[in-house]
């Protein structure tokens, strides 16, 4: 484990072997407090996929798309191009969709042209942003309120009068 060298100084005392230091990966992904993060998956600019994306982590599209997606979290980027039904909790726009778009939270960008029916819980359109389509708010279920329990009464008819 350690071996014994002679220093320029002189000395004389055991010294630990140097180490090799490997670079930490990019992601993150082993980085001590971020076990257990998630990168976003990215579909380049210079790409066309043509099929179904599906996942549960952040998907971000600068290139070209023909299909549906279905992510937790979609950026749509604003060179990219999407022909097909888009699918998230989180799903923002800065490029172009034809197709139907479905998410809890739903933003339209002033560089977005979508082409298409939203459905979302919450949507916000900037200034400049283009949309031809219908939008319909869903809101989540209300959770019914339990009745509250029969109380059951004995009577006893068989007492004197």
């Amino acid at each position: 484990m350690f071996s014994k060298t002679t220093n320029s100084g002189g000395s004389g005392r055991p010294t630990a072997p140097s180490q090799q230091i490997s670079p930490s990966p990019v992601d993150g992904s082993r980085a001590p407090g971020r076990q257990g993060a998630r990168v976003a998956s990215i579909l380049g600019a210079d790409l066309l996929f043509e099929g179904s994306i599906t996942g549960e982590g952040e998907l971000l599209v600068d290139g070209a798309v023909k299909g549906d997606i279905q992510v937790s979290r979609l950026v749509i980027g604003e060179q990219a191009h999407v022909q097909g039904t888009v699918r998230g909790v989180s799903v923002e726009v800065r490029g172009q969709i034809t197709g139907n778009v479905e998410g809890k939270s739903v933003h339209l960008l002033q560089s977005a042209h979508v082409e298409g029916d939203i459905t979302h819980e919450q949507l916000s359109i900037d200034v400049g942003a283009f949309f031809q389509g219908r939008c319909s708010q869903f809101r989540p279920q209300p959770v019914a309120a339990t009745p509250p329990a029969a109380e059951v009464i004995a009577l006893d008819v068989h007492q004197a009068k």
